[in-house]
This record gives structure tokens, C-alpha cells and sequence, in this order.
């Protein structure tokens, strides 16, 4: 079992940076593969980013690539997500989840989430 609380959230402008923070409690965080994912109001939940269990491995979501930077500190059982350059469209609900294998893009892949921190970007 893997408690995961996401912080870091709130209003930002346009243009600007957050860093968003997921702690985990439980065993074995160091043995998941940890992601971040979105949901804007009516759409569906999004895939962000994700990073292996080791850190050695980084994915991330077309509309983010180049933006935002997923890394992790297993000695502090926490994950990040650098957002530089937001914009507008990248207003969401953000959660941060563990993977139970499978296909790193896929929600169903994911068996513990966070309750989600809420970011807003300002034009």
C-alpha cells in the first residue's frame, strides 16, 4: 500500500514556473514507477510524465515535452514536476501515481493515486 499526497499547486502566470511535490508513505516507493498526470474540467484525465523506478528512465506527454521535468528522490520518497514555460492550457488538477506495470501512458497502468493539487495559469 502507497499513500501519495501531491503540494506545490496554485495560480501562476503565464510564461512562468511551480514545482509540484508528491510524498509518499508505505513501503517500497523506491520499487515504482512513479507518473504525473492531469485533468482540465470535461476532458479526460491526461498523461504528463513518467520516470522509472531508478530515476534512469523519463517520459513525457507531447504537450509538455520540453517544458516540464519529472525526477524523483527515493531517500525522501517524494517525485517532482518542474513546470517552466506554462501556459494557459496547462490549468488542470494534477495526480501523481504509482504504477502497477503495463503501459506507462495508460491511467488503468496505475494503482495508487494522490488526491490531486490544482494549477492554474493565468493569461
Amino acid at each position: 500500500q502507497v499513500q501519495l499526497v501531491e503540494s506545490g499547486g496554485g495560480l501562476v502566470q503565464a510564461g512562468g514556473s511551480l514545482r509540484l511535490s508528491c510524498a509518499a508513505s508505505g513501503r517500497s516507493f523506491s520499487t515504482y514507477t512513479m507518473g504525473w498526470f492531469r485533468q482540465a474540467p470535461g476532458k479526460e484525465r491526461e498523461f504528463v510524465a513518467t520516470i522509472s523506478w531508478g530515476g534512469g528512465s523519463r517520459y513525457y506527454g507531447d504537450s509538455v515535452e520540453g517544458r516540464f521535468t519529472i525526477s524523483r528522490d527515493n531517500a525522501a520518497n517524494t517525485v517532482y514536476l518542474q513546470m517552466n514555460s506554462v501556459k494557459p492550457e496547462d490549468t488542470a488538477v494534477y495526480y501523481c501515481a504509482a504504477s502497477g506495470g503495463g503501459i506507462y501512458s495508460l491511467t488503468s497502468s496505475y494503482r495508487y493515486w494522490g488526491q490531486g493539487t490544482q494549477v492554474t495559469v493565468s493569461s
